[in-house]
């Protein structure tokens, strides 16, 4: 995908939860008072993991091999099995949100949103978000237009880069509860917004834990081409301007402010959008746009030339990085 638009929110949700214990007669009636003002103990920080780039790009290249993830095809059942398995190979619980959605011309094609939740039960939570299908026709190409692309960046990056993530997190937990979240019929649209991203717009309104609620998200949307720069998004800083200020600042800390400039770009219209205003969630996208270039977001932009040729390990070390270190810095 993605469209560009002009909307403006913000919010941000701090959730706090105690337990008490009661005891039974004089006992409890005798028992000296806690003290209210002693010190809460910290949980120690957790150094992040190191990011391994050629891991993640061996994820790319799974999902490529499979050719297309377009909805309503065998393929796309084949890749949500895949992502699913992985995600469970890598420790996590998981869910598969599987319904029919209508697509922009009146079809309904399967949707499958793939979840892995790691530490459920820690209300402390931060989400991180990607999409897994692919689009189902070349539009901006000069030939075979009608023909869907492979999506080794539009799709398979995010997916390749969390997939990595997992992996990590379960060798090294951190401090805070991680849900890894794969859209499904993201980029299956046209003109109109509300036609893409129909899998975060399922999953705004069906949450896959009713109240479902995190401190934050992070969306990667197209993150593993050579030479992206990934710049401050409209609707990120709207909704979300302190979780940029804590991406970007996490970047620096790792090194990577030459992909992470502060510099601010319109909004996008992609997933993090319907999970900003349906959930509340504050949600940012690290998505590659520069709207000085033809296409904005690279001359492979739904093209058949959006395979693994154009896959850098070196932009998704950046950005696997990155995120890293923001979750362990909670």
């Amino acid at each position: 995908m993605k469209t560009t638009s002009i909307k403006f929110l913000l919010s941000f949700l701090v959730l706090g939860f105690f337990a008490c214990g009661t005891g039974e007669g004089d006992s409890a009636a005798n028992a000296p008072k806690q003290n209210n003002n002693a010190p809460k103990a910290n949980k120690a920080k957790i150094p992040a993991p190191n990011f391994n780039a050629d891991s993640a790009y061996v994820f790319i290249e799974k999902q490529v091999a499979m050719g297309p993830r377009v909805p309503g095809t065998p393929t796309q059942k084949v890749a949500a099995d895949w992502m699913a398995n992985k995600l469970r190979s890598f420790g996590a619980k998981v869910t598969v949100q599987e319904s029919t959605v209508t697509v922009y011309d009146g079809t309904r094609v399967p949707m499958y949103n793939v979840i892995g939740a790691y530490k459920p039960e820690e209300k402390k939570r931060v989400a991180l978000f990607a999409h897994w299908d692919t689009r189902p026709f070349a539009d901006m190409d000069t030939e075979r237009k009608d023909e869907p692309i492979l999506g080794a960046n539009d799709g398979g990056s995010g997916v390749g880069v969390l997939l990595e993530i997992a992996r990590l997190i379960e060798k090294t937990p951190p401090n805070v509860g991680v849900d890894i979240i794969l859209f499904d019929v993201e980029d299956y649209g046209v003109e109109r917004a509300e036609t893409y991203c129909l899998g975060s717009q399922y999953w705004g309104k069906n949450p896959h834990v009713p109240g479902y609620k995190a401190m934050y998200g992070i969306l990667l949307d197209m993150v593993g081409a050579k030479d992206a720069i990934f710049h401050q998004e409209g609707h990120s800083l709207a909704f979300a301007r302190p979780i940029v200020d804590k991406v970007w600042k996490a970047a620096n800390r790792a090194g990577y402010s030459s992909y992470f400039p502060y510099r601010q770009v319109n909004p996008i219209t992609d997933d993090h959008y319907f999970v900003n205003t349906l959930t509340k969630i504050p949600t940012i996208d690290i998505i590659q746009y520069d709207p000085h270039t033809e296409k904005g977001f690279g001359a492979f932009w739904h093209t058949h030339d959006d395979d693994m040729d154009i896959i850098s390990t070196t932009t998704l070390k950046a950005v696997g990085q990155t995120v890293l270190e923001t979750i362990y810095s909670e």
